[in-house]
């Protein structure tokens, strides 16, 4: 029986709650915040029997690989997994609002990636699901910041563009459903990076079709990552960004920084350098869980095996 695919579980985001729960912060504050959050996560952690089971895999993993806890995780490090991913959607939409305390927020290679936009040098964003990453659009403060589409497999852009538009019209981060990648589509991402915009996609979910999609090691075993933002990046024949924003004491620290110079797919080896693509990715990926290993918000079996995976295409 194969399992199911990220795509079909959801996002559990529940922005109906969503909105609740940042009422009461801009009224009552942070901890009756976090007062009504805990029994709203605590049920969705009790209730997701995927997510939790995924959850406790992927510390167990991270733990096994990178010794990052002082003992085995196990139901109490998920329900924490799960709680920080609550209050990390509570800071998505202060970030995209505006209204995250800025000395909170730790930047590293904001310049770099300033510098090269306004050379008209945009570039693609290989991310991946990482803490609060929407304080990327904060890193300018009141000045000039990087231009952002994210790409999403989803058809759930729509729904989060107009929640963008309610807490801020001039936020500079939009999402674009890409559920095939088709001409027109590049032509229209190879404008925008021309005019030193950036590009960012999730480079650690395999795309809802199933196909283009490439091995890496991470965390002691082989996982399928998709091949997407290095086949874009060769298209548009322009660099590859890292970008993280991970927890940092009662903060955040973003980091930007060049992956690769550019992406080289040779015909007789195309698979294979596509593969050594996102191996380097899942290396910056496992830096990133040694350092912060509750940040990855991805609830569901991202190491589930190949032959499963290939039989349900």
């Amino acid at each position: 029986m194969s399992r199911e695919h990220w795509a079909d579980l959801g996002e559990t985001t529940f922005v109906g709650g969503t909105w609740f729960l940042y009422a009461i912060y801009r009224v009552l504050g942070r901890l009756p915040f976090r007062l009504c959050l805990f029994p709203v996560v605590f049920c969705w952690w009790l209730g997701s029997t995927t997510a939790r089971r995924a959850s406790l895999d992927y510390l167990r993993r991270v733990h096994a690989a990178e010794g990052v806890f002082a003992r085995a995780p196990g139901m109490r490090a998920s329900l924490r997994h799960f709680l920080l991913f609550g209050e990390t959607l509570l800071d998505k939409m202060l970030a995209i609002g505006g209204r995250y305390p800025r000395d909170r927020i730790r930047i590293d290679g904001q310049e770099q990636a300033l510098a090269a936009s306004r050379a008209g040098q945009g570039g693609v964003i290989a991310t991946a699901h990482l803490g609060c990453l929407e304080l990327m659009q904060m890193s300018a403060g009141q000045g000039e910041g990087v231009r952002v589409t994210i790409l999403v497999h989803t058809a759930h852009a729509q729904r989060f563009n107009r929640i963008l538009g309610q807490l801020n019209p001039q936020a500079s981060v939009r999402l674009l459903q890409v559920t095939e990648f088709s001409p027109a589509t590049a032509m229209a991402l190879a404008d925008r990076v021309a005019a030193g915009e950036f590009v960012a996609i999730a480079a650690d979910r395999v795309p809802v079709t199933g196909d283009r999609i490439c091995e890496a090691r991470l965390l002691g075993a082989q996982a399928e990552f998709p091949a997407g933002p290095w086949l874009i990046a060769s298209l548009l024949r322009c660099p590859v960004w890292s970008l993280s924003c991970l927890h940092d004491g009662n903060g955040y620290h973003v980091r930007i920084a060049k992956l690769f110079d550019r992406v080289l797919l040779p015909r007789a080896d195309r698979q294979a350098a596509l593969d050594a693509h996102a191996q380097g990715f899942a290396d910056w990926l496992a830096a990133c869980l040694r350092q912060s290993p509750y940040d990855w918000f991805n609830f569901y079996d991202f190491w589930k095996p190949h032959a499963d995976a290939r039989r349900s295409r």
